[in-house]
């Protein structure tokens, strides 16, 4: 159940109360896309640095260990170790970015694994399947993520499709969650809005959705592409004809000025792969911008990464190590810059909801964002 407690203008702070505990919104969830974040980060580490939610993908799981073994082995919590929610992504956006190894059909979509090319078959039943298999505290409905350059025609057909893959997911989750051997059977489905970047189609199609009564709503497809700007003007668009009163998440977004514009516009639950992807590349966010720490001039840089951050890696070590250790290849050097970027997200999100709660969240937008332009002026 979500309750929404507070608004500023349009930003929104809530809390959705699931089996596995409250998730206070706004919300960055932490991606782990095989059950563990890339970067050797661990459950326990994902505890200390603040994370409320983990983000795992069906698909890949689907194709290893298997959904049966993590059913099996008591579901995702027991598996990898973490009391917390979980949310799963459907498995949609994966498969239809195998475009040369996958086929659609009303019934679902055959493609191949990219692992080891054996042939799969995934409609909404299935998808359904394998996340009540994993156990998730929430479920994405099974969807179709169109090209935000798809022409109009076949973006309309998509959507019309998603919407009736969205109910097939609902009456198939309704059947799961009364099975006695399902592990958990308060599983939420939150529906996913798809449209490219026509404005039309994706407010139809919200207006459709919301009439399902989910337990959330997503918005898909973007930052697939499109420019910034044309992701806010479908976010300006689509989220007035989303439920106030339930969850909205913005899939896959983003930068730490994403966040802050989504969050302007009613977005309150986010997932991306930037801090781990960038933390292992050596790129660590600051409030004063992104540094790569590859670069000569923190060769003999006594300060932490953000001075005053409270991360593991700030705590501890010097901007020059965490350089050394990446220029050595050593893994220790990833894992540090993986845990500042989440923790950097996590205590953004944090700051992010007092503001709100404080009424001074477009104060707080302006200046961090004002933060964030500094490193890029000087240089």
């Amino acid at each position: 159940m979500y309750k929404l407690l507070k608004q500023d203008g349009k930003a929104k702070r809530g809390e959705l109360h699931t089996v596995h505990g409250v998730i206070q919104t706004p919300v960055f969830m932490n991606v782990g896309t095989v059950a563990a974040i890339k970067g050797a980060v661990s459950t326990m580490d994902l505890q200390e640095i603040g994370t409320q939610v983990e983000l795992s993908n069906t698909y890949h799981l689907h194709v290893r260990p298997g959904d049966q073994i993590v059913k099996k082995m008591g579901g995702l919590h027991k598996f990898m170790v973490w009391d917390k929610p979980i949310l799963t992504d459907s498995g949609g956006f994966q498969v239809f970015s195998l475009s040369s190894l996958r086929k659609i059909k009303e019934e679902g979509v055959y493609f191949s694994s990219h692992i080891d090319g054996r042939k799969i078959f995934m409609g909404p039943e299935e998808s359904m399947q394998i996340q009540s298999n994993l156990a998730s505290t929430i479920a994405m409905a099974f969807d179709e993520c169109p090209s935000s350059v798809a022409d109009r025609i076949y973006v309309q057909a998509s959507v019309e499709r998603t919407t009736r893959w969205l109910k097939r997911c609902k009456e198939e989750m309704a059947r799961l969650n009364s099975l006695p051997d399902t592990i958990n059977k308060h599983q939420m489905l939150f529906g996913i809005n798809q449209g490219a970047v026509y404005e039309d189609i994706r407010i139809e199609h919200a207006k459709e959705i919301a009439r399902l009564d989910l337990d959330g709503y997503a918005v898909g497809g973007l930052a697939v592409g499109e420019t910034h700007e044309e992701m806010y003007r479908i976010l300006d668009a689509v989220v007035p004809f989303l439920p106030l009163e339930k969850p909205t998440y913005l899939m896959g977004v983003g930068t730490p000025a994403n966040i802050l514009e989504a969050v302007d516009r009613g977005v309150d639950f986010f997932d991306c792969v930037y801090p781990s992807r960038n933390g292992r590349h050596g790129h660590v966010y600051t409030g004063r911008g992104k540094l790569n720490l590859f670069n000569a001039k923190y060769e003999t840089d006594p300060r932490p990464i953000e001075e005053g951050c409270q991360c593991p890696a700030c705590r501890h070590y010097s901007r020059a190590y965490i350089r050394h250790l990446l220029k050595a290849k050593e893994m220790l050097g990833m894992r540090l810059c993986v845990l500042h970027n989440l923790y950097f997200y996590n205590h953004m999100m944090e700051e992010i909801r007092t503001a709100i709660d404080e009424n001074r969240y477009q104060e707080y937008k302006k200046a961090k964002l004002a933060g964030f332009e500094e490193e890029n002026i000087k240089k």
